[in-house]
């Protein structure tokens, strides 16, 4: 061969390996990739259109005889047996002769199915000539990333995965992989960034400040990367002085670094500066040097703000980006969805929240939103439901007009009536939060887990909605606790749910009040820090749990008995009321009023029996006699007996 043989054929295949890191040929980014059905060494078939929704999928081409070519299967096989609650799905490809698979399979153990590539499926892939070829599959078989060769590249590669986990919030995975890359070159400055934002998704804001603080005392490159996170690490710390500081050595030292100006963004809009803050998001937009998942924030907060003043075409085309930049990208999603949502157009928000549900299955607000969503367009498609509300809408926006109550069935005041709840939305303040509707998912969250209990009914979201349009009454409105309680009087509840969110970088501080419509009294205030919107299942358990347990300890359920036989009590409550199985009551007997120095003092009542609940109806219950100190008859009063071990939660 010559040698401008030689140059020609080195060229083309520099060429060729520049493109495999952007793409396959014939297939971009963001495409679908080539579909195939292989079989491992023991026959097993392997469809990838069967994998259609998993949220991510590494195909990995590589030498079986090779060890270069099997480093970085060997790293994520490790990693995946140490992070065994990692969503990791590894297809092992090769074209080596069916012996020498044999042989590696023997030898490495690998936890991954190694497929026996006899179709010629690596050259759709660009795998033949040069191995390892990675491809990073994401939503819907799409391909987000690919990788060719080994050494230096397979580090770039898993930093590159590594962000790629950290979109999808497995922070401890993400950590584990820039780990091992930082193993292998405790220099590489991308690594260590990475390592640096999980940790501070995750929660780790000290080991976060540790790392950035250690590449900020370098030069060049690693300095910048050091002083913008350190911004965000102020920023989560409540610090905003210092981010500021740093933000602008950030702009100082390269000016077209943008993820400083979300951070001082969200400062600005804290104190209410929307239109400087509006001026910082649309500059980290339009600057180019930021990671994919900073670019991702930038157009988000951008999409947010808009949609609060109602652009929602502006903001569609903002979320839209941030998905293009990073394909898993719930909030943004379920954002766009909310502005679909807010122009009635339920279908297309279902769409949406579907799609976050996609690529993050635990995700409370995709799930919250497209429940409700399906509700809606329920009862849109049923002519007699809409108009059955229709009606009650006008019925309840003229009582609270005139200000009538609903009339009482009847004259017992010691019967307890159903537990009502009705929760409004929450005001929100502080920064500018990642995600739209939170207030919505919070107290419809609440609702379910509530309705569920049996021992509460909360009034249906939407009811409360088309009666506020009804009424023309806005968030703000709602502020006022006094239109608050005239709205729950109306609903004839006995509990309102209302508070507020106060967003700061990283968390959001929730205040719950319970109020008590017929009184106006404060019955609980429950106050939480939300760390994250991903962690808030758990969360809301947790303050359903104390709801309840406050609703039994200051409202419990009272009743007279209607009957007693040989082997049972009856009482004149059931499940409407919120009685379950094994709900205990105590049968109590009114003490007479002492006088003591011209004061009327009044005894607590006497416990006089004890029953258990055995059996429910709609408006009955049966009970056991668990005790007696004398026999209990028609009339006499009980009062639900409450375990302390509930109250202490």
């Amino acid at each position: 061969m010559s040698s401008r043989q030689i140059r020609y054929t080195l060229a083309a295949l520099l060429v060729f390996m520049l493109l495999g890191t952007h793409g396959l040929a014939g297939t971009k980014v963001g495409e679908a990739v080539p579909g195939f059905t292989l079989k491992d060494l023991q026959g097993t078939v392997y469809d990838l259109s069967a994998l259609k929704d998993r949220p991510m999928v590494i195909l990995y081409f590589f030498d079986a005889a090779s060890r270069p070519s099997q480093e970085f299967m060997l790293t994520m096989d490790s990693l995946t047996r140490k992070y065994q609650q990692a969503d990791l799905m590894v297809w092992a490809i090769t074209r080596s002769p069916k012996d020498a698979v044999a042989k590696f399979t023997k030898e490495a153990g690998s936890s991954f199915p190694i497929l026996v590539d006899d179709k010629g499926i690596s050259d759709l892939y660009d795998a033949r000539l040069i191995l390892p070829t990675t491809c990073i599959v994401g939503p819907g078989l799409t391909l987000l990333d690919s990788f060719q060769g080994g050494g230096k590249t397979t580090n770039v590669m898993l930093v590159r995965l590594a962000e790629r986990t950290l979109q999808r919030n497995e922070t401890h995975l993400a950590k584990a992989i820039t780990g091992e890359v930082i193993k292998k070159d405790p220099a590489d400055t991308s690594a260590r960034m990475i390592a640096g934002y999980a940790s501070l998704k995750g929660g780790d804001v000290d080991e976060a400040q540790k790392t950035f603080t250690a590449l900020s005392n370098e030069t060049g490159p690693a300095e910048v990367l050091g002083k913008e996170g350190l911004a965000s690490v102020h920023a989560v710390k409540g610090e905003p002085d210092k981010a500021l500081q740093l933000a602008a050595e950030v702009e100082q030292k390269a000016p077209d670094r943008g993820y400083v100006n979300v951070v001082k963004g969200d400062i600005l809009y804290s104190r209410n500066d929307k239109a400087q803050a509006e001026a910082e998001y649309t500059k980290a937009v339009q600057k180019q040097a930021a990671e994919d998942f900073q670019k991702a924030t930038a157009n988000n907060k951008l999409g947010r703000l808009y949609a609060s003043v109602g652009q929602y075409d502006t903001s569609r085309g903002l979320y839209d980006q941030a998905v293009k930049l990073d394909p898993y990208y719930v909030e943004a999603m379920t954002n766009k969805g909310l502005t679909y949502e807010k122009q009635g157009d339920w279908g297309k928000a279902l769409d949406l929240y579907r799609q976050g549900q996609s690529v993050s299955r635990e995700d409370v607000f995709a799930l919250a939103l497209a429940k409700r969503a399906t509700e809606m367009m329920a009862i849109q498609g049923d002519a007699q439901r809409k108009e059955r509300m229709d009606r009650l809408i006008k019925d309840l926006a003229e009582r609270y007009r005139t200000q009538k109550k609903l009339a009482a069935k009847d004259e017992d005041t010691w019967t307890s009536r159903p537990m009502v709840l009705s929760f409004v939305d929450f005001q929100e303040s502080g920064t500018l939060s990642e995600r739209d509707g939170f207030s919505t998912v919070i107290t419809s969250q609440l609702a379910d887990q509530l309705n569920a209990s049996g021992r509460v009914k909360v009034v249906e979201r939407v009811l409360i909605e088309r009666l506020l349009e009804e009424l023309n009454l806005g968030s703000s409105d709602l502020a006022d606790p006094e239109t608050a309680l005239r709205l729950g009087r109306v609903l004839a509840a006995k509990i309102m749910g209302t508070g507020s969110l106060i967003h700061v970088p990283g968390a959001t501080m929730m205040s719950l009040r319970l109020i008590d419509t017929e009184t106006s009294a404060i019955p609980k205030v429950f106050t939480s820090e939300l760390a994250q919107a991903t962690s808030l299942k758990k969360e809301l358990a947790d303050l359903n749990r104390d709801i309840l347990a406050t609703i039994m300890q200051k409202y419990p359920l009272q009743a007279y008995i209607v009957n007693v036989s040989d082997t049972q009590v009856m009482i004149n409550l059931g499940t409407n009321q919120g009685v379950v199985l094994g709900t205990t009551f105590e049968v109590i007997e009114e003490q007479g009023v002492i006088e003591y120095k011209g004061r009327k003092l009044q005894a607590a009542p006497k416990t006089v029996a004890k029953l258990e609940v055995t059996s429910v109806e709609p408006d009955l219950a049966y009970c056991r006699i668990v005790e007696q100190a004398r026999q209990v008859k028609r009339d006499d009063k009980v009062v639900e007996k409450i375990d302390p071990a509930l109250i202490k939660g």
